[in-house]
């Protein structure tokens, strides 16, 4: 089974979507370090010097570093899913090199791995 060509412009454009979606949500607590591969940097508010503030630049830190790197990773895999349908590639399970089921696709067009493999 190969992927109809309306059915892979559907997923492209929900890929799409999506990772416009994941960098708007990166760019409220993260600059950008390459977009290109989906690397961003927390950032945090500078708030002041003393104890307090820095107490709550590092709680800050703290709460957006795993919500960043939860985003970042979701972007990356959308990236490598576009990239995979530039090669010819999509649909693809890394793991057995079988088809992922359209359903599956549909569900999560960044997935990687057929159901058997996840």
């Amino acid at each position: 089974m190969t992927i109809d060509p309306k059915t892979l412009e559907e997923l492209k454009i929900s890929l799409l979507a999506e990772k416009d979606r994941l960098e708007r949500d990166l760019e409220k607590i993260a600059r950008p370090i390459d977009k290109r591969d989906g690397e961003y940097e927390t950032n945090f508010e500078r708030i002041g010097e003393d104890k307090d503030d820095n107490a709550t630049e590092v709680e800050q830190y703290a709460d957006n570093l795993p919500v960043e790197t939860a985003l970042e990773n979701n972007l990356k895999d959308v990236i490598g899913a576009l990239f995979k349908m530039e090669k010819g590639t999509y649909g693809l399970c890394e793991n057995c090199q079988q088809e992922i089921d359209i359903e599956r696709l549909k569900i999560n067009p960044s997935a990687k791995t057929c159901i058997k493999c996840k």
